[in-house]
This record gives C-alpha cells, structure tokens and sequence, in this order.
C-alpha cells in the first residue's frame, strides 16, 4: 500500500483547491524557492503526521521540493481534506494515507504506515507519529535525525517523554515558535473555531452566552472572535494569571460548573481532558451546544454524556449529534467532539498558515544543518527564524518598520546611561 485516500477522481478539484491556498502563501513559497536550489533534503526519507489541508499540502510540496522523499498521514481522523489527498497522490506523487471520518483502526493502519516508511525525520501534530515510533519502534528511532511538532497538545507530550527519560532523538517545538503560536492559534484558531460553529449550527453569536475553556492563545482567538460578533464571553480556567489576563480584557471569569447553567455555547481549548463532564451537562440548558478545538477528542467526557442520554441521534445537520437526556434536555455535540474549525470547516486562513509552515520547514533545514549536534530533547526555534519568517510576511504585506541607529543599538546593549 504506496496510498490511501477515498476517491482519486477528487484530484483536479484538490489541486485547484491547493493552489488557491498557494496564492496566499508568499514566504512558504520563498521556502520553497530556497529548497529547491539547496537541496538539503534530498534522499531523505520524511514522514509526516498532520491535518490534511491545502495549506499543509503545499508545506508538504515544499519539503518535496528540496528533494525530501516524503510521506503524508492524518493526524486527525476528521480533518482530512479528500480531494487535496487525492491531489497530493495523483498530481504530485506524493504518498498520502488520510480519509475524511476514518474509524481509528484505520487511523492507526496509516499512522503505522507512515512509520514503517522508515523515515529519518518527522513532522507530527499531536506527537502520535513520534510516540509511536518512540515506544515500539526502536530501531526506527535511532535513525531519526530530529522532528518537529506543531500543537500545544503534542508539546505537552514531548515535554513529558523529555523528562521521562523515553524521548530518543531531538524535537523542534514548532508550536512554541511566536510566528506560530502568537498568529496561527490566536487568529488561525480563532476565524476558524467560530467558521467550524457556524457552518454545522447556524449559530447565531451574538447575544449568546459563550463559555471559552482555556485562555491560552487559541482561547484568547476564539474570545476575542466571539466577542467581536456581540457575544457575551465567558472564560474559564486553572491558572490564576491567565484568569486575571481575561478579567482584565473585559470577559467574565467563573469555575465550568457555575458557567455550565447560563451557557449556550461551549468550547474547550485546553490541551487536557473531561474540562466539560457529567456534572456540567447536568446543569445544562436544554439545546445547550458543546464543542471542542483542542488537538484530541478527550476535552469533552463524551462517554459521560453518552451513558447520561436516553437517546442519541446521529448527524441531525452534518457534523451535530443530539443527546436527549432523561429529563427531555438536548444537548448537541459538535464534530463528534474533535477539532471543530477542521471537522466542520477547514481549519486555519492560508495566510496565517504561510507563517506556521515557513518556520516548521526552516525548523527542518535546521535539524538537517545540526546533525549530530542536538541531544534528545525539546528545543525551542532558533529566533533568528522567527525574525526571517515575520520580516518575508511583512515585505509580502507591503509593511516597512524602523531600524535602530547605531546609537540606540549601543544605547540598549549598555549599562552606564541612565537618568
């Protein structure tokens, strides 16, 4: 098996769709551009495990172009795109294993595969492809130059396997870069949460009580989306400074289970699991709507709400199941409580992914150009990346900014001037 997509015929209609992602991708092209005359990747074998989107197909293309011998796994069950799939295998020959709502044997069928290419560096989106490479693959480890993730939720994981002793090769924390998780999760997660919301609801925002589980910067996002829409936001949270930060940015601030009786919408962006459980549904209104856009399907206590349900009616508009509990409530589950902006929609803008994806792959150049040369640990992107890819977006945008002088260089580089 060299693929494994739904429907190859959908291949035209992906690659219109790839290259409409493309326009708006400037500095992945200059990527592109540099990787193609450097070569540094060239007989390299590459597994990636990521959200099959236009926008990481020309990530993908990219890491192709600077002669990477790669393949393409889903990183999530629901946020493949078929046609782009189609495209990747049939207009670049690039081999891809993803199929919109595959069941998990099949999802774990093709992360194996993309294992068991025997890849020399990775790409993962929630640490699965590196996790499982890690515990049972152990030959396949040690040839592993580096790899690089891209989610809050698979930093968390690396960082564990990091202090447990069990990570074998060095990670590039792609997710922790600024020109990553400053744009992509706040504006990027934030458009397209609201985008996946209202294309499987209808949903009007504003006016409604919006409960945001998590401050971080893809909660900051989708508040400040909600907001903007004439939503009444409410956040909740662990961390006592990132509930001071919400406070302070006008949202009110109270514990899930205070939250849980005035709430019309909720959504969970924490990265942890069962932050919306039995005990909140039951407090519920009746039509209350629960989603998720943390990177896995254990922020909502989906089998909690399942054993508290009389009935459950399956895909009622696409991507809405509807939980009637016992005393008549409904309660109405988003894309079966995974990702939701890539579920019910199609995840983040191109142009905030131009960012992302310019620094994850300038993140493998520079695991390439380091080999042998980092332990096995998770380290942070190199700033003078960050500096590259923010300066490549702002000369895209046709935005100039100040140089310091010889004088305010010196000036903030000593300790003698004061007062």
């Amino acid at each position: 098996m060299n693929s494994d997509v739904k429907d190859k015929s959908l291949a035209a209609k992906g690659k219109a769709r790839i290259e409409w992602a493309e326009r708006d991708m400037p500095v992945l092209n200059q990527v592109k551009e540099k990787f193609a005359r450097s070569q540094i990747l060239k007989g390299r074998k590459m597994s990636a495990c990521l959200h099959v989107t236009a926008e990481t197909a020309n990530l993908v293309r990219a890491l192709k172009a600077g002669g990477a011998n790669i393949v393409l796994c889903a990183s999530n069950p629901l946020s493949t795109q078929d046609d782009v799939a189609a495209a990747l295998v049939v207009k670049y020959g690039i081999p891809v294993y993803a199929i919109k709502g595959e069941d998990n044997d099949t999802y774990f069928k093709h992360l194996i595969a993309a294992v068991e290419f025997e890849p020399v560096v990775t790409m993962d989106d929630g640490c699965d492809l590196v996790s499982a490479i890690s515990s049972k693959y152990p030959k396949i480890a040690e040839k592993i130059i580096g790899s690089m993730e891209e989610t809050t939720t698979g930093v968390i994981r690396l960082k564990a396997m990091e202090r447990d002793g069990v990570l074998k090769f060095p990670v590039i924390a792609v997710n922790d870069a600024q020109t990553k998780n400053l744009f992509d999760n706040r504006y990027g997660t934030g458009q397209s949460t609201v985008d996946g919301i209202i294309r499987a609801t209808d949903f009007l925002l504003a006016g409604k009580n919006v409960v945001v589980a998590g401050y971080g910067w893809c909660g900051k996002g989708f508040a400040m989306r909600c907001k903007g829409m004439g939503a009444n936001v409410i956040v909740t949270e662990v961390n006592p400074i990132k509930a001071i930060e919400a406070a302070m940015d006008g949202f009110r601030v109270m514990p899930m289970l205070e939250a849980a009786a005035i709430g019309d919408l909720f959504c969970t962006l924490t990265g942890d699991m069962h932050v919306v459980g039995p005990q909140h549904f039951a407090r519920m209104k009746d039509g209350a709507i629960v989603c998720n856009s943390g990177h896995f399907d254990i922020e909502i206590d989906i089998k909690g709400l399942r054993k508290m349900a009389k009935e459950e009616r399956k895909n009622i508009r696409n991507f809405v199941d509807q939980f009637i509990l016992q005393d008549g409530r409904s309660i109405y589950l988003l894309a079966e409580g995974r990702l939701v902006n890539l579920g019910a929609a199609e995840g983040h803008p191109a142009s905030v992914m131009d960012m992302s994806f310019s620094t994850q792959a300038l993140a493998t150049e520079y695991v390439i150009d380091n080999i042998g040369k980092l332990a096995a640990k998770v380290y942070n992107v190199p700033q003078e990346i960050e500096d590259w890819v923010a300066t490549a977006k702002l000369k895209s945008m046709g935005i100039g900014i100040d140089k310091l002088t010889p004088e305010q260089e010196k000036y903030l580089t000593s300790w003698q001037e004061g007062t």
